[in-house]
């Protein structure tokens, strides 16, 4: 049983690298085969935001950060590897590293501001960081973003393996290797030294400043550590979708992350991945049946609000704690 519950991440990781093999179907659930390029783009796409929530729960769920700014990072993420990309000819060996460093950058920055202060203050300064990327993006800045249209990716800058429909399942691999990429990265760092004193921070920050530890460094570094995260997951959706839109900069896109996660289970192993995965599979499914419905149904995010009432009222905790609740009551 030990061996089992210590290698079946690495079972799941393989069943999911070989769906692109699987022409099976599942009828009422995707609309095409598993191998399908409809059915991997929906999959690639429940990956990346599944591993987008992971990398904001290192904030939220772990940290006690709740920041409305993350999607400045993810915007940063895409939109720079786009412009390097477009206009300035660079190859996405170049671009992307580049993209992700200037995400990195500018989390240490907005973080260095923003943790000067606490709580609604925190969470309102890094809202301001975030409007003002919006800003920038939906009125051209500089005349590099495109505006409310957004920046059509120019895919001849990129490998041809990344290009046309019949490699969208490369595109799902790379979804998925960023996924693992993320699980690792915020595995190691919470059961690391540094995460036990994110740990502390989150449950009781003066204790950590009485230990003589400085609460302010180690919450910058999960900041600066979540939004790399972030950026890199904006290159993801920029080959994804083949270009940055003004969406992705907006605050609707960290409330979406912050519902995957509370949706999900804050502060849990696989709770904020699989928020993001039935997040993104909701969203994709009632945005596309709603049509027909009456009223206020006819959004997809009423019926997604509807839902996120509904689940944080009968399973506080999240999806993640079920498990445990479960696993109570049989021993009871």
């Amino acid at each position: 049983m030990t061996y089992l519950r210590r290698y079946w991440p690495f079972g799941a990781v393989a069943l999911l690298a070989f769906l692109p093999y699987a022409g099976i179907s599942v009828p009422g659930v995707f609309d095409g085969p598993l191998n399908s390029p409809g059915t991997l783009q929906l999959l690639a796409l429940c990956l990346l935001f599944g591993g987008l929530a992971t990398g904001y729960d290192l904030l939220f769920g772990r940290t006690g950060l709740l920041s409305f700014g993350h999607a400045l990072f993810v915007a940063l993420g895409a939109y720079g590897a786009d412009v390097l990309i477009s206009k300035a000819g660079l190859p996405l060996g170049i671009a992307a590293p580049a993209a992700i460093l200037l995400g990195t950058t500018v989390a240490a920055a907005v973080g260095a501001i923003a943790l000067r202060v606490t709580g609604i203050a925190f969470a309102m300064v890094t809202l301001a960081f975030a409007q003002v990327g919006a800003i920038l993006a939906a009125r051209d800045a500089w005349g590099l973003t495109g505006g409310d249209e957004g920046l059509a990716l120019d895919v001849s800058g990129l490998p041809s393996g990344l290009v046309g429909v019949v490699n969208t399942y490369k595109l799902y691999w790379v979804s998925l290797a960023y996924l693992v990429i993320v699980m690792i990265v915020v595995r190691r760092t919470v059961t690391s030294p540094t995460g036990r004193v994110l740990a502390g921070l989150r449950d009781d920050e003066r204790r950590v400043g009485v230990l003589g530890l400085n609460p302010y460094v180690f919450k910058l570094f999960a900041f600066v550590l979540a939004g790399a995260l972030a950026a890199a997951g904006g290159v993801v959706h920029l080959l994804l979708v083949q270009g940055a839109d003004p969406k992705i900069a907006g605050s609707e896109l960290t409330l979406s992350l912050l519902v995957m996660v509370v949706l999900g289970g804050p502060g849990t192993r696989y709770g904020p991945l699989l928020g993001g995965v039935l997040y993104t599979y909701l969203d994709y499914r009632l945005t596309h049946v709603a049509g027909g419905l009456p009223g206020p149904l006819k959004q997809p995010l009423f019926v997604l609000g509807v839902i996120f009432i509904l689940a944080v009222y009968f399973f506080p905790g999240g999806i993640a704690q079920l498990r445990l609740r479960a696993l109570r009551r049989s021993v009871s």
